[in-house]
């Protein structure tokens, strides 16, 4: 049977791939067609010989019109080997364009750069994402962008030195969960923030914000770079990043790593997230040498601005990593605390707890290692060590389930709380809250630190941050008195009222008052102390019926408590009371950054 192959399409023949008397397969090319500025093939519609052909290159033909003329018949095994060879691992010039550029801007193509950063014992950005990210999962963004100074040097020198613009981003997996990444690049421009690289930026925020995907942003950099000259900017002050990354807070969880230097609109971007984690070569400003200078401020080498201890002990970083390996361990650990319980867990034998708090009600211990033995094994990430060491706040896990915890710490000022600890702990509750972290609250304070040289901080304002926060938590908050429990702090303890908590329990060592029991005893019977003929003996005596009266055990009678437990129950009331604990609509939009 001899068919004729007739034309799709008016057009004209770009050319003939056969001729008379060739073999054919099914859906071989016979002739390509041009029609409205596009090729289309022609193909054979069965096996068959070429027994003629009726149109040459060049010519136009109408629609329908014969083209080849196809006699069916059975092909050759050779026709239908050389029809389906195909070399999958040949390269087109096109495709090996785009990989010679992406190469360009890769580690190994970038020798001598990576070098340099090496012999500073610090890790490139890609070293550093390829680390934070499961294998092979991350999809790079923007790879091919070169800095915006087309006008001032040739595109050839700014694919070699300017690579991805400064700015290394995409999406990867930490630990199974999408996140975004991003990492300023040192070695191109120091890091600095250009037009693209803004814009790169904006683009990664957008899809953490339309995605809900955690953002981890290594921070390292220079700030804004003012020799790019491909734009009609005038001042920058129009860029949305800055705009982009504060709406993010509360949303999703934010992680800032810095390593090195890092100020100006780096720092600016750094200072959003949630958590900065920092290793000690770190150095943190809102302005750098250049821009202190020019403000006239006086010179200072970069060393000299934001240091690692300063910026510890005034809680802009929350956790200390010994490198920039550690700072990406962190990183993966604390975003593990919002992707659910953990399947596997050990635990500390809890009897210890039974043992951990004195009997003697003055004697100090160490609320940390109550911590890490009421806490799974290795679970307990603390935040803000080095600042307000009167409050501790962790990140923790209770049979797998993770949770925030608070907790005074008695061997400074006694547990009682002052300025800095009530910020610190406001922001950790906005901080649990705003990601859906239920809150352990471990109580032993004897109040708020009060005073004209407490007042002249501020005090007001910053007690009362804790009420305010706690009053507005959605997540369920467990509220546990370890030994004193006194005042206004401990309500603020637990958020705001004996009665916020959906559990408030005591330990056997637990007491609680309105105020401190030897305060209470001299405010309250002044007039009998000042008559008496041993004043200190009744004192004495006066705070032992006092205790007495505050002990636990008496306050739950009264039903104040909610129970006095056996220490070593206490990850089973902890339990009892988060697990599937709806939560309260009204969800926070934002964590303070302070």
């Amino acid at each position: 049977m001899t068919g004729f192959v007739g034309a799709p399409m008016p057009g004209t023949v770009v050319s003939v791939e056969v001729v008379a008397g060739q073999e054919v397969r099914a859906g071989a090319a016979l002739v390509v067609l041009e029609a409205m500025k596009m090729e289309h093939v022609v193909r054979a519609g069965h096996d068959g010989i070429v027994a003629e052909v009726l149109v040459r290159a060049g010519g136009t033909v109408r629609r329908d019109a014969p083209l080849v003329r196809v006699k069916e018949a059975a092909v050759t095994a050779a026709a239908r080997e050389e029809e389906a060879a195909v070399d999958l691992d040949a390269v087109r010039p096109d495709l090996a364009a785009v990989r010679a550029r992406h190469a360009a801007g890769l580690d190994a193509g970038r020798p001598e750069a990576v070098r340099r950063r090496h012999e500073r014992g610090r890790r490139t950005a890609r070293e550093n994402i390829a680390d934070l990210c499961d294998e092979g999962t991350f999809a790079e963004y923007g790879a091919l962008a070169i800095a915006a100074q087309r006008r001032r040097r040739p595109v050839e020198e700014l694919i070699e030195r300017t690579p991805a613009d400064g700015l290394v981003c995409g999406v990867g997996e930490i630990g199974g969960r999408s996140a975004v990444v991003m990492s300023y690049d040192y070695t191109v421009l120091a890091g600095t923030q250009g037009y693209l690289n803004h814009r790169k930026t904006d683009r990664m925020l957008e899809l953490a914000a339309e995605r809900r995907l955690p953002l981890v942003l290594f921070a390292e950099g220079g700030g804004g770079r003012p020799g790019d000259t491909d734009t009609t900017t005038v001042s920058g002050l129009d860029v949305t990043s800055f705009w982009a990354m504060g709406r993010l807070s509360g949303r999703v969880p934010l992680v800032g790593i810095a390593s090195g230097r890092c100020f100006a609109g780096n720092a600016a971007l750094l200072g959003c997230c949630d958590v900065i984690i920092a290793t000690p070569d770190a150095n943190i400003g809102m302005g750098g040498p250049a821009m202190i200078e020019g403000g006239g401020l006086g010179t200072y080498r970069p060393e000299e601005i934001g240091p690692i201890d300063v910026q510890t002990a005034n809680g802009v970083v929350d956790v200390v990593a010994r490198d920039e390996a550690a700072a990406v361990e962190t990183a993966r650990r604390y975003l593990s605390y919002f992707t659910g319980p953990a399947e596997d867990w050990t635990a500390p034998d809890q009897r210890l707890l039974r043992h951990l708090v004195p009997e003697n009600r003055k004697t100090p211990y160490d609320v940390g290692q109550v911590i890490e033995t009421l806490a799974d094994d290795g679970s307990v990430l603390e935040l803000r060590r080095g600042f307000a060491p009167g409050i501790r706040t962790a990140l923790v896990r209770v049979e797998g389930v993770p949770l925030g915890l608070l907790a005074n710490d008695p061997t400074h000022l006694g547990g009682a709380i002052d300025r800095d600890g009530a910020d610190k702990a406001a922001r950790f509750l906005q901080l649990c809250d705003a990601h859906g972290l239920p809150v352990v609250s471990l109580c032993d304070t004897p109040g708020f630190m009060v005073g004209p040289e407490a007042e002249g901080t501020a005090t007001v304002r910053h007690f009362s941050r804790l009420f305010v926060a706690g009053a507005n938590l959605t997540v369920p908050l467990v509220a546990i008195v370890l030994r004193k429990a006194y005042g206004l702090g401990a309500q603020a303890m637990a958020g705001g009222s004996f009665r916020a908590p959906v559990a408030t329990l005591a330990w056997p060592t637990g007491e609680i008052g309105g105020m401190g029991l030897e305060g209470a005893v001299r405010l309250g019977f002044r007039k009998e102390l000042a008559e008496a003929a041993d004043p200190e003996a009744l004192f004495e005596e006066m705070v032992a019926v006092a205790y007495e009266h505050g002990k636990a055990l008496n306050a739950a009678s009264a039903f104040e408590l909610d129970d006095v437990i056996d220490p070593a129950e206490t990850r089973r009331w902890i339990l009892a009371s988060v697990k599937d604990h709806p939560p309260r609509a009204g969800r926070r939009s934002f964590i303070d950054t302070w």
